[in-house]
């Protein structure tokens, strides 16, 4: 058993306990290409645990961009994604996109050990090595974006064994960083991965979209696109961290860490389908 907790330099000790989730599935080249959404649970039911999915354009409040052309600027992109939190009261940010580069001792020879537990289709090797060679640019793009929000005060995803009860007042304060993977979360549903975007059909979507409605009841303020949908599955661990659900996600890879100057390795968290209505604690 395991408390989630926030890594920073100095081990703060401080669980989570927010309100909603901020899930971006992440692009580099333009501002239409980012999907945007915010998860947050309903009230308390006695049936499947409710989830209401705001899909958020680039002008809704906290962007300002919908006249922006790319590429994306990472601190400007990071700068507006901390605002929204902050006007939103978000405290959990799940980011599609790798986090770091592979420490040199974790035994692999390309990849980070969560990216070969999941055999993802890229793998971030030591600084500055990807494969593919095209997936470079993406790549130091996240790790950007990542660390602008770290100096806004953010902290990558870390977990170790629960200590003593932490202050209520100190862990409100945390803000947590979430490396999402949406092609995983769909399998870790036991559902089938929506196609690339490059391929994916309306009818894809549509069948996608009823997919993971008949596992996680979930309402969204308007139909999303392919960028939006992964936000959302990509998301959904998020929930269950809010909360400290445990048995609603799962985490693989190492935990992140400074070496030799760099941020290396890190988490990715994927959905677990809930069980029963009584056996998901979605609220306490």
């Amino acid at each position: 058993m395991t408390e989630i907790f926030c890594a920073s330099a100095e081990r703060c000790g401080c669980t989570l306990n927010i309100m909603a989730v901020l899930s971006v599935d992440l692009a580099c080249r333009r501002w239409s290409d980012l999907g945007v959404v915010v998860l947050s649970h309903a009230p308390l039911r006695l049936t499947a645990p409710a989830v209401t999915c705001e899909i958020l354009s680039l002008d809704s409040p906290g962007f300002d961009a919908a006249h922006d052309r790319g590429p994306i600027d990472p601190e400007v992109l990071a700068g507006r994604l901390n605002h929204l939190c902050a006007v939103r009261d978000i405290r959990i940010l799940m980011l599609d996109g790798p986090q770091a580069w592979k420490s040199g001792a974790n035994g692999l020879k390309h990849a980070r050990v969560g990216e070969r537990q999941l055999n993802t289709a890229a793998k971030t090797g030591l600084p500055g090595m990807v494969k593919p060679a095209s997936y470079r640019t993406f790549a130091e793009f996240c790790m950007d974006v990542y660390d602008a929000l770290c100096r806004r005060g953010w902290r990558r995803l870390e977990t170790r064994p629960q200590p003593a009860a932490p202050d209520p007042a100190v862990a409100s304060l945390q803000r947590v960083l979430v490396e999402s993977y949406p092609h995983a979360a769909w399998t870790s549903l036991g559902l089938k991965p929506l196609p690339a975007k490059r391929r994916a059909r309306v009818s894809d979507l549509a069948e996608a979209y009823g997919a993971l409605r008949a596992v996680f009841p979930f309402t969204t303020n308007r139909p999303p696109n392919h960028d939006q949908l992964q936000a959302i599955v990509a998301g959904l661990p998020g929930l269950a961290l809010e909360e400290h659900n445990t048995a609603g996600l799962r985490i693989v890879g190492n935990p992140p860490r400074r070496e030799q100057g760099h941020w290396r390795e890190g988490f990715i968290v994927l959905p677990l389908p809930p069980r029963t209505a009584s056996s998901v604690r979605w609220l306490q």
